[in-house]
């Protein structure tokens, strides 16, 4: 077995079914939580482990940030490295040693408070690359 298929092996996600999964993450924190925090129809609409597992295995988007959101909040694993960060989740390697703990608690009010923040930042880091301080024009030349 070569060193990454070991390290691999580390991974929650290697050997896990989409299926026990969203099992683990439904039982755990529920439709609207996931909806809250990941935003996907599947979890809002007539949520179900069967539609849910159709639509993620026909989007690959979906189904990865799915399984990102398992690794971090669920499994509380460290974050991945830039380059790591590329790959998919299923993909990514963490040191042997390093094992999950205890799922994060979520509500829905900390998850909105986390992503007011994480827009926050975003339109700091937006506004902070411009060049002056005049309106934006949208990122279109003026001619």
């Amino acid at each position: 077995m070569t060193l990454e298929q070991q390290l691999l092996q580390n991974n929650p996600l290697h050997g896990l079914s989409l299926e026990k999964m969203l099992t683990e993450l439904v039982d755990h924190y529920g439709w609207e939580i996931l909806d809250t925090a990941m935003r996907m129809n599947c979890f809002n609409t007539k949520p179900s482990i069967a539609s849910s597992i159709k639509y993620l295995k026909k989007t690959e988007w979906a189904r990865e940030k799915v399984e990102a959101f398992y690794l971090s909040r669920f499994k509380r694993m460290p974050r991945a490295s830039e380059a790591e960060f590329e790959l998919p989740p299923r993909m990514r390697t963490f040191a042997h040693g390093i094992s999950p703990k205890t799922p994060m608690e979520l509500t829905i009010e900390s998850i909105l408070l986390s992503q007011a923040k994480a827009a926050s930042a975003h339109k700091e880091r937006s506004n902070s690359g411009r060049n002056g301080g005049g309106r934006s024009n949208g990122g279109r030349s003026r001619r």
